[in-house]
């Protein structure tokens, strides 16, 4: 472990704080977010939090440069997970904790959410569905430098649901055209990165059936269509195979878990697995269980989880894409840094290791809307960068051997082992 720590002086350097001086991070070898093949003996020069230059073996650094050394190890991205919710606090009762909790005191433990994903490698973060806009308090103080700080936020706000709907705890509740619109300005004005609508009942909130329809094509249609005329995106919360075809038929851009739950199991036709991957929509897949709490699974799941497996296998094949989330917070099998956890998932679905790693760092950094600067080792992008023992390409798993964790440049001190 100590060939992977930096010391203060070091940390101080990494931390842009050593004003003039490049610093270079070398490694033994790289994953960049793309290639399906690993970058030996890399070097990766970082200036005010941003990578300006990444070296082969061959490569040339500055001479002036300070040089943090992580012998033995493989760099790659920080992760990126695509779906969860800080605001739950993955206990066997997160919503009725969530109603005990204040404001003031619930935006500490999602700040502590937030940090255990950062811990486990997870540098950037989207939040589909908080409480009282909560995340983008957070989200305006991340990243921040030192041991405490945050990873990267994109959020949400409270989703968009119906009167006594999934999630209405979380205060998004509309109904009718004239309310639809006006929840989605709200949120424009609020500043939310993406609009979520739960297009279709859930498994967390009591009543609530996840394989019956809330909202029809025509409002989720209306939702799109304000969104898109604020300039943000819209993905859907869909269990529900008609849920499922009307979203797409909306034109959201993403359409979350995407299970084809009917009453009586899983009814997904071809057709609209080949039209969703033909519109190139990003299916949220739900991927990642705490072992230590595999046991638990809702019930909704547990009945179908074969041709839930199967379906997601044949989204997949389809060509769909894919973006990895885990759903954080939504029961004890979902802590917050559960995303590590993800690579096992992903394979059964057929994934080979380096589509595993792109779908987890540059793929999900895409769906998030931030691709043009997280999930990749590059010249111009941020410097979120993990170091772990092992050959990620080979297994995928070794993601969780996790010594070092960089973002914008800082070093962060891990605790999950």
């Amino acid at each position: 472990m100590e060939r992977a720590w930096l010391s203060r002086k070091s940390a101080t350097a990494v931390a842009g704080r050593d004003t003039g001086r490049p610093v270079i991070i070398r490694a033994a070898a790289l994953f960049d977010g793309i290639s399906p093949a690993l970058l030996t003996r890399p070097s990766v020069e970082v200036a005010n939090g941003v990578i300006t230059a990444v070296h082969d073996q061959a490569g040339s650094v500055p001479t002036d440069a300070h040089i943090v050394d992580l012998p033995g190890l493989t760099l790659l991205p920080g992760l990126v997970d695509a779906h969860l919710h800080l605001c739950l606090d993955a206990t066997s009762d997160p919503v009725g904790h969530l109603a005990e909790t204040d404001d003031n005191l619930l935006r500490e433990q999602m700040a502590e959410a937030a940090r255990r994903a950062l811990r486990a490698g997870v540098t950037t973060v989207r939040d589909l569905g908080d409480r009282g806009y909560l995340a983008l308090d957070l989200r305006a103080s991340a990243p921040a430098s030192g041991a405490g700080s945050l990873p990267a936020i994109v959020a949400a706000g409270p989703p968009i649901t119906t009167p006594g709907g999934h999630c209405h705890f979380l205060g998004g509740a509309a109904d009718g055209e004239r309310a639809l619109r006006a929840a989605v300005r709200e949120r424009a004005e609020r500043g939310v990165d993406v609009v979520k609508v739960m297009a279709s009942g859930g498994n967390l909130t009591p009543g609530s059936l996840p394989y019956e329809p809330q909202f029809d094509a025509g409002s989720l249609r209306v939702i799109v269509k304000e969104a898109h005329r604020h300039g943000l995106p819209v993905t859907a919360h869909a269990h529900s195979a008609r849920s499922i075809a009307d979203a797409m038929t909306a034109g959201v851009d993403g359409i979350e878990h995407a299970t084809f739950m009917s009453a009586g199991g899983v009814d997904a036709p071809e057709a609209v697995i080949r039209a969703i991957a033909a519109q190139r929509i990003a299916v949220g897949w739900t991927v990642g269980r705490d072992p230590d709490h595999a046991d638990v699974v809702m019930p909704q799941i547990a009945s179908r989880m074969a041709d839930l497996r199967a379906t997601r296998r044949r989204l997949y094949e389809s060509g769909a894409v894919l973006v990895p989330g885990s759903d954080a917070g939504v029961s004890r099998a979902k802590p917050h840094d559960v995303l590590r956890f993800a690579p096992e998932d992903m394979a059964a679905a057929g994934l080979r290791p380096a589509e595993i790693l792109q779908a987890l760092t540059s793929g999900a950094a895409n769906a998030c809307g931030l691709g043009h600067r997280k999930g990749r080792i590059a010249p111009g992008f941020d410097a979120d960068i993990l170091a772990i023992d092992g050959n990620p390409l080979e297994d995928p798993a070794a993601i969780r051997n996790l010594h070092a964790v960089y973002v914008g440049g800082q070093p962060i001190l891990p605790a999950p082992g």
